[in-house]
C-alpha cells in the first residue's frame, strides 16, 4: 500500500509475472542484471519480484548517488535494462550515452521522456503467465550495494536460498496478522528483508517513500494499525517531541527495531512510557544478515545496573550464526577484549566483480564486519566503532561510540557523532558534532566539560561544533564520510 494504492497478494503477482514477461520479450535472460533506481513505491518491489520469479538479478541503487556515483554502479552492475522513476530522468539523461549496453529505459510514472519506455504499458501488455524461465535456487536474486562508508560501494549478491531465508527468519520475529511500516528505501537490505519477512506471514506492508515525518509516521501507524516497525534514535526523538503525539493511538504497536544502536536511556524511558515494551535492538550486516539481537523483554530502562549496562549492547549472537570476536592476527579475544565481529556467513558468496576485497574480507575463513566489539563474561556484544573510525590519538585508541554515548547522557544533546581529525602532535584529535534539543542550549566549553565527568579526559573532545543536524546514510547511520569531508576538514 502507498499513497492509498493498494493491492492484494493475488494482484501483486499477476503484476510482477506480467512485467517479467514484458523483460523477456525485450531481451533480458537469466541472471541478466536488472538495474532499478526509485524510492519507495509499489513499482520498485513488483521489479524485484520479476525478478524473483524469473531469475534476473535486481541490481539496485542509491536514489541519492550524484551522476558519477551512479556511473560506478552501471559499470559495475552491466544491467541490460532500467528501471528508474520520473523524478530521475533528468539524472538518467545526462549518463544514457556513456552505456549504450543498457538496451531500454522504463520509466514509472506519467512524465515519460521520449527515449524512454512507460512502465504500466509494459505491464499491460506483458504475459499473465510470466516469463517462459523460471529462477532456480542457486541464482542471484538480489544485487545490493554497501553504504560505501569506507569507499567505493561494493555489491554483495545474495542468492534465491538466500532471500527465502531471510523471509523465513524475519517473518520469524514478527508474528501474526503482522502489519509493517516500511521506512527505509527499499535500495537497502533492511529496505527488503522486512517486506520479505511480511511476505512469508502474508502480512500487510505499508510503504513510506522516505524523509521522515513524524506526523506522517504517526498517522500511518493510527490508520494502517501498524504493528513493526523500524526507528532509529533520531526518529523517536522527533515523534516524541512531535507537539501533537497524543492525538494518535500507537496502541496497535508491538515491535519496533533500531538497528545496530544503542538507544539512549533516557530516550528509551520516554518512548516506553508512550508506546509500551515494544522496543528491540538487531544488528547485521549486508554481508552476513543477522548477526545478534537484544530483544524487547530485555530493554529495561529501569531495571539494575547490570540491566542498564545492557542496554549499549546488540544483545547476544543469534543462536544460529557462528561468529566470533578476532584480533588482527586472527586469534579469537578473550571476554571484554575488543576485536572484530567476524562471522561464518550463508549469505556471502564474494563481492560482485571484486576479487581483492574478497580476499580482505575473507582472512582467516571468516567475513570480517569492519565492526569492533567485546563479548562480555554472559556473552552480549557490545560494539565500540567501525575498525576504520577508530581514533588513533598519542598512541590511544579511542572508539568513537564511548564518545558519543558520554555525550548523549547531557540532558541538552539530541544527537551526537564523532570523528577524528588530524593533529600535528597528537597524530589526531577528537571532534564531535552536536545536535542540541530546541529548548535548550549548551555551548562547548560545557559539554567537554560534561564529557570530562563520564569518561577519561584523553578520550573526549578537544573541540565540538553545533550542527542543526546529521547528514545520514538510507539506512538511518550517521555519514561520517561526509562529516570528515566537510566538518573535518575546515577544522
Amino acid at each position: 500500500m502507498l499513497e492509498d494504492r493498494r493491492l492484494t497478494y493475488r494482484q501483486y503477482a499477476d503484476r510482477s509475472r506480467r512485467l517479467g514477461a514484458s523483460l523477456y520479450a525485450l531481451g533480458l535472460r537469466q541472471q541478466d542484471r536488472l538495474g532499478i533506481l526509485s524510492t519507495n513505491n509499489i513499482e520498485y518491489f513488483e521489479a524485484y519480484g520479476a525478478c524473483e520469479l524469473s531469475g534476473y538479478i535486481a541490481a539496485v541503487y542509491n536514489f541519492r548517488c550524484a551522476a558519477p556515483e551512479l556511473a560506478h554502479l552501471f559499470k559495475d552492475s552491466a544491467p541490460g535494462i532500467v528501471i528508474f522513476e520520473s523524478a530521475f530522468a533528468g539524472l538518467i539523461d545526462g549518463l544514457r550515452e556513456r552505456f549504450k549496453d543498457i538496451h531500454h529505459w522504463i520509466c514509472i510514472g506519467n512524465d515519460v521522456p521520449s527515449w524512454a519506455l512507460a512502465y504500466e504499458e509494459l505491464i499491460q501488455r506483458g504475459d499473465p503467465s510470466g516469463a517462459p524461465i523460471r529462477a532456480r535456487p542457486e541464482d542471484i536474486a538480489y544485487l545490493f550495494y554497501t553504504s560505501g562508508t569506507t569507499g567505493a560501494p561494493k555489491g554483495v549478491p545474495w542468492s534465491q536460498a538466500a532471500a527465502l531465508e531471510v523471509s523465513r527468519n524475519e517473518g520469524r520475529k514478527m508474528g501474526d496478522d503482522t502489519r509493517l511500516l516500511q521506512l527505509t528505501p527499499a535500495f537497502h537490505v533492511g529496505g527488503k528483508g522486512f517486506p520479505l519477512g511480511a511476505a512469508w506471514l502474508a502480512g500487510k506492508t505499508v510503504l513510506d517513500r522516505g524523509g521522515f515525518d513524524p506526523a506522517r509516521f504517526l498517522s500511518l501507524v493510527e490508520r494502517e494499525r501498524i504493528t513493526y516497525t523500524f526507528m532509529v534514535p533520531a526518529m523517536m526523538q522527533a515523534v516524541l517531541d512531535y507537539p501533537q503525539l497524543d492525538h494518535y493511538d500507537v496502541s496497535s504497536l508491538r515491535s519496533v527495531m533500531a538497528a545496530s544502536t544503542a538507544i539512549p536511556v533516557p530516550l528509551l524511558r520516554r518512548a516506553v512510557g508512550k508506546f509500551g515494551s515494544v522496543f528491540f535492538v538487531a544488528y547485521g550486516s549486508t554481508e552476513t544478515g543477522n548477526i545478534a539481537a537484544l530483544p524487547t523483554h530485555e530493554m529495561r530502562p529501569d531495571g539494575t545496573p547490570e540491566e542498564l549496562k545492557r542496554l549499549g549492547s546488540v544483545g547476544h549472537i543469534h543462536p544460529e550464526t557462528e561468529a566470533v570476536l578476532l584480533d588482527d592476527e586472527g586469534r579469537v579475544c578473550a571476554p571484554n577484549q575488543v576485536g572484530e565481529v567476524c562471522v561464518k556467513s550463508r549469505v556471502f558468496q564474494g563481492y560482485w566483480n571484486n576479487s581483492i576485497a574478497t580476499i580482505e574480507v575473507t582472512r582467516y575463513g571468516w567475513v570480517h564486519t569492519g565492526d569492533l566489539g567485546y563479548l562480555d563474561e554472559a556473552g552480549y556484544l557490545y560494539l565500540v566503532d567501525r575498525k576504520k573510525d577508530m581514533i588513533i590519538s598519542g598512541g590511544e585508541n579511542i572508539y568513537s561510540r564511548e564518545v558519543e554515548e558520554a555525550l548523549y547522557r547531557h540532558p541538552a544533546v539530541i544527537d551526537v557523532a564523532v570523528i577524528g581529525v588530524p593533529d600535528e602532535k597528537w597524530g589526531e584529535t577528537v571532534k564531535a558534532i552536536v545536535v542540541l534539543r530546541q529548548s535548550l542550549e549548551a555551548g562547548e566549553a560545557e559539554l567537554i566539560a560534561f564529557c570530562q565527568t563520564q569518561i577519561a579526559r584523553y578520550k573526549c573532545p578537544k573541540s565540538i561544533v553545533i550542527a542543526p543536524e546529521l547528514p545520514r546514510l538510507g539506512t538511518g547511520k550517521i555519514d561520517k564520510v561526509s562529516l570528515r569531508k566537510t566538518i573535518g576538514e575546515s577544522r
